[in-house]
């Protein structure tokens, strides 16, 4: 007896959305705590207000990142229920013409007619919404929204971001602390880029270089209108 030998490979879309939630929430978390760290600090405040600052900022953008992400996660899911609701109707209505168009999507992937329309029916009659959900909707168990779960990790990798530039703030004296807060948040930067890219698949040095040029022009502006604002006050 001849088994069939199986042939694993590992691909990423099913990290896509963990990775792009938690990637973004840490991201942000890094840039907007340093750049509000580095834009108080260019106003000439004291240590301890910079410190509070940056602790007030952390929270209000970790619940941010949560409500803003769940929002929108949400309304995706809500647009995939409505669309599986839809197909559901249509197929127990007009089955025949479902079966068409099943049949139609594989002829523009390259079948031929014949094969397209007995890949449809064997399709259907093994499970019918699953196979529009995936080839008509575009909807497959890998990429479904989950709102609670991107809102728990945008949240989370918001607040680990941010503890970053905080402890080095909270470390650094008051002298240098710009250029300490600054520097070593770029370092994090790179190294979350590259991390996220490598995790991803893509290339290293341009994730990391991506990311790093971002953070360091946003720390750049928040450090030019602190340092207005200081100067006018």
């Amino acid at each position: 007896m001849h088994h069939l030998a199986r042939h694993l490979e590992r691909h990423r879309t099913d990290r896509i959305g963990w990775l792009r939630a938690a990637v973004l929430g840490a991201n942000d978390g890094i840039v907007s705590t340093a750049s509000l760290v580095v834009g108080v600090a260019a106003a000439h405040s004291s240590h301890s207000s910079i410190l509070l600052t940056g602790v007030a900022g952390l929270v209000a953008g970790a619940m941010s990142m949560a409500a803003g992400e769940y929002v929108s996660v949400h309304s995706q899911a809500d647009t995939e229920k409505a669309d599986m609701t839809r197909e559901r109707a249509e197929l127990r209505d007009n089955p025949a013409a479902e079966h068409r168009e099943l049949a139609g999507i594989y002829v523009r992937r390259g079948l031929t007619e014949t094969l397209a329309k007995q890949v449809a029916e064997q399709l259907m009659a093994h499970n019918a919404i699953a196979a529009h959900a995936h080839d008509e909707l575009g909807i497959s168990a890998t990429m479904t929204a989950r709102p609670v779960q991107a809102a728990l990790a945008s949240a989370a990798s918001f607040a680990v971001g941010a503890v970053l530039p905080l402890a080095v703030t909270a470390l650094s004296p008051d002298r240098g602390l710009i250029w300490w807060v600054s520097g070593t948040s770029l370092v994090f930067l790179a190294a979350l880029g590259g991390t996220a890219a490598r995790v991803g698949g893509a290339g290293v040095l341009v994730g990391a270089g991506r990311v790093t040029f971002w953070g360091a022009l946003a720390m750049a502006i928040t450090a030019g209108v602190g340092a207005l604002f200081g100067a006018v006050a």
